[in-house]
């Protein structure tokens, strides 16, 4: 692969990601808030009677809707933007170095293993997500403290800056690498949906190939083809999230401010045992409603800039 080539990819990664993100960052706020343990902070309580006639109080977790409205009532619609900062500076160079990294890896991995096999694309995956993941992981620590940091109308809403100060204060730089963990245990995700993604990409080509006899036709995108690209994207990720989701809601938990959870397998265990299976899959919705369109609008633009810039 050329310098140009790889200039290509990491400007189209950067894209693709940005665009994404500014469209879905109301349904990330949710999901996060959603995912954290502070979430009975803002849930109703369900009264319920015991063997003796006491009253005793249980919560019971809200749904993406009550959650939404609660941040709107009580925090106004500007709260449904918080972490856009971190996410704007951060998507895309994490989705830059991402892209450049599987592009990379998958040309040279492509002179290992069979060209664009299933071991080329699964091995690609891992390291531009492991990759990403270690330089950018800081940006997304300060974006979840943000996301989770809930203020009534009118108080003052902690920066960037401030969040940056508090966690080296408070935990040195070690602080701003909590939740790496899950975020490696996540790579599957991201392993199993470029793996489908690829796939189905493959097919759509060889079907387009396929009813086409020239060649020149063949080379020529139109709006179909950005439209299969969306579908496989969206498919694809459907599937990875619904499988590897459980991780998300982990890291949530491990970049909480003051929080009790302090590794990976013990914030697992220690989340079953206090809130059962189901808690790993709280904000799954939200979060599958996000992916989706965001997955789709970053491949898709993704995409359509390497055709433009490549064309």
């Amino acid at each position: 692969m050329s310098q140009r080539d790889t200039l290509v990819h990491l400007f189209a990664g950067g894209c693709g990601g940005t665009v994404g993100a500014i469209l879905t960052c109301p349904l990330e706020v949710v999901k996060t808030r959603l995912q954290s343990s502070s979430i009975t902070l803002c849930i109703s309580e369900v009264h319920l009677s015991t063997v003796n006639g006491a009253s005793v109080a249980r919560v019971a977790p809200p749904g993406p809707l009550h959650c939404l409205r609660l941040i709107l009532e009580k925090e106004g619609p500007r709260s449904l933007f918080r972490g856009l900062g971190p996410n704007l500076i951060g998507v895309a160079p994490s989705r830059a170095i991402y892209f450049a990294a599987y592009s990379s890896s998958k040309e040279r991995l492509n002179c290992v293993f069979e060209p664009d096999s299933t071991q080329v694309h699964m091995t690609s995956a891992g390291i531009a997500g492991f990759t990403a993941i270690t330089a950018t992981n800081p940006i997304w620590l300060i974006k979840t403290r943000l996301q989770l940091d809930a203020r009534k109308r009118g108080e003052r809403r902690m920066n960037a800056f401030e969040c940056v100060r508090r966690v080296y204060q408070t935990d040195g730089l070690r602080g701003f690498y909590r939740g790496m963990s899950a975020s490696y245990a996540g790579i599957s995700e991201t392993v199993i949906h470029f793996v489908i993604y690829e796939s189905i990409k493959r097919r759509l080509l060889e079907a387009k190939a396929a009813t086409h006899m020239d060649g020149a036709e063949d080379t020529a995108k139109d709006a179909s083809d950005f439209m299969g690209m969306m579908l496989a994207a969206a498919t694809s990720k459907t599937c990875a999230t619904s499988i590897a989701y459980p991780h998300e809601v982990i890291r949530t938990r491990l970049r909480e401010e003051g929080t009790k959870y302090r590794s990976f397998f013990q914030s697992l265990s220690l989340v079953i045992r206090e809130e059962s299976y189901r808690a790993l899959y709280r904000g799954l919705t939200t979060h599958l409603v996000r992916q989706i369109p965001n997955t789709a609008v970053m491949m898709c633009t993704y995409e359509f800039v390497v055709y433009l810039l490549e064309g």
